[in-house]
């Protein structure tokens, strides 16, 4: 039988999660995310546990709203190409099995510059700030992931109003879990 765990960055995020199932809450940023979920990951039995990440994103293309199952979670604030060039490999894009084919870029940056925004807008359809730890993690724990991302914002100055849209996006990411979980 399937267990799940949900990881989120923030309890707003994770506020409407149903009862029953255990919610690990990270903090932000990639560090913070990989660090708690490996914690929580090594004192459980894994054996059937999927990993279920929830939380908002900011959409870096024009007309995108909604919820996403990313296929594709990219490090994007790592220097690949300099790592590469010195003979590593960076690992700076991950694969997610049951996605919808979006990719997510996931990174430190908080994104509200237009054209950091732009340069992404490149590579990837959303951003986020947890997704790639918590995927890493996991991979290296050899428990499945997915990732469960609703639009809050358009990763640009509207992004700072975030504290204001995340209940919205909160709310959409419950309904998901309750229709998919039982």
């Amino acid at each position: 039988m399937t267990e799940y765990m949900v990881v989120s960055a923030t309890r707003g995020e994770a506020r409407y999660v149903p009862e029953g199932i255990p919610v690990v809450i990270t903090g932000v940023g990639k560090t913070a995310a990989a660090v708690i979920t490996a914690q929580a990951l090594a004192g459980r039995d894994t054996c059937n546990l999927v990993v279920l990440n929830i939380g908002t994103t900011g959409a870096l293309r024009d007309g995108l709203a909604g919820l996403y199952l990313p296929s594709e979670v990219v490090n994007h604030d790592i220097n690949a190409e300099a790592v590469r060039a010195i003979g590593l490999d960076p690992k700076e894009s991950l694969l997610i099995e049951g996605g919808d084919g979006t990719v997510l870029a996931s990174g430190d940056v908080f994104v509200t510059d237009p054209v950091v925004r732009a340069k992404l807008a490149e590579r990837a359809h959303l951003v986020d700030m947890e997704a790639y730890g918590v995927a890493f993690a996991c991979r290296q724990f050899g428990v499945p992931v997915r990732l469960v991302k609703h639009v809050s914002d358009s990763a640009d100055e509207t992004a700072l109003d975030w504290p204001a849209m995340v209940e919205a996006s909160a709310k959409v990411l419950g309904e998901w879990l309750r229709a998919e979980l039982h």
